[in-house]
């Protein structure tokens, strides 16, 4: 392996810089699973996803609602990293989901219906479930929220987030546009109202020195999504980049860009196994990683740990599962797992 000695203020030092973040991140999500496995693993003997419990304590039922839309590979990796959790510590999880937040609540409310030991919440459109999550606390269901909702979780008393924090993943996004010398970038949001996928756009904005475009699409709409996506391209055709904020919408926009006779160039916030195959050939440039396989299997592992032994995750402050930029050279390294639906 080659080694480059850099000193502070060189171009070598500046292109090692992210890297050497990405490897801290990946060092503390690596402690993080150390330390939770010391506790929850001892009895795990079975391989993960297994069907069978891994452990002798009491039997749980713990409700995951999430504002997964239609097509949105997204949030299958999320419920295969409850699924896992859920089959090594003997619980019942719950899955249900639902893009509009009114519905989304009523899904919540359900759960505290029906007495369940936990309940995960993807916190999306938090007006909207905000008052069916004060229930369940007010109830004294455990509480933890996922992927969105990190202003918002301690306010409505849950105890544990776990995330990206989405205006720091679209700074780091806006960067890498730098770097890679985009001048104009259409950023695509594929549901209307998320206020994580509001706040990607408005990060890359922040940081990146060009143009930035916005438009929505709605991802349970693919065929519509494709149309204007295309249709953008054909009449804005100084645009040389497009960041997609989900995969499904990045590899459709694949074709949207050959569509159009366009030359622009697709980065992708969110991974999956299509999208590591074409970051790996080179038809995507970059994918903003923020591993929601964590954020199912920890959110789970939390309320399990908070019910047997007392312990809560984070010390009331969010958990940051991402974001992490990964490039063609990374992708190899993440391929196996993609593949697997894990990342």
């Amino acid at each position: 392996m080659n080694t480059t000695t850099t000193t502070p203020g060189s171009p070598g030092a500046a292109a090692t810089a992210p890297r050497r973040r990405r490897n801290g991140i990946r060092r503390m999500l690596a402690l993080l699973i150390a330390v939770i496995a010391g506790v929850s693993l001892a009895a795990c003997s079975g391989p993960a996803g297994a069907k069978s419990a891994n452990v002798d304590t009491p039997r749980l039922k713990i409700a995951m609602v999430t504002s997964a839309a239609p097509g949105d590979t997204f949030w299958d990796i999320v419920r295969k990293g409850g699924d896992t959790a859920a089959a090594k510590d003997n619980v019942e999880l719950l899955y249900s989901s639902d893009p509009d937040g009114s519905r989304q609540a009523q899904l919540v409310q359900q759960a505290v219906d029906q007495k369940v030991d936990g309940i995960v919440v993807a916190l999306s459109k938090p007006d909207a479930v905000g008052g069916a999550v004060k229930e369940a606390v007010a109830a004294g269901i455990p509480v933890v929220s996922i992927n969105a909702g990190e202003n918002q979780f301690a306010d409505l008393g849950i105890s544990a987030h776990f995330g990206q924090n989405e205006t720091l993943a679209g700074e780091s996004a806006g960067k890498q546009l730098n770097e890679v010398g985009a001048k104009k970038v259409l950023c695509i949001v594929h549901e209307q109202g998320q206020i994580a996928l509001e706040q990607r756009c408005e990060g890359v904005k922040s940081t990146f020195t060009g143009q930035v475009e916005q438009i929505y699409v709605n991802i349970a709409d693919m065929a519509s999504s494709a149309s204007t996506i295309t249709s953008k391209l054909q009449t804005t055709t100084d645009i040389d980049y497009v960041m997609a904020l989900a995969a499904p919408i990045a590899m459709s926009t694949l074709d949207s860009v050959q569509s159009a006779g366009s030359s622009a160039k697709v980065a992708t916030f969110d991974m999956s196994a299509d999208a590591i195959t074409a970051l790996q050939d080179g038809r995507l440039a970059f994918i903003v990683d923020q591993q929601p396989y964590l954020q199912g299997y920890l959110s789970v592992e939390n309320i399990w740990l908070q019910k047997t032994n007392g312990n809560t995750i984070g010390g009331g402050k969010p958990v940051y599962t991402g974001p992490n930029i990964l490039t063609k050279d990374d992708a190899d390294a993440v391929a196996e797992f993609a593949k697997n639906g894990t990342r």
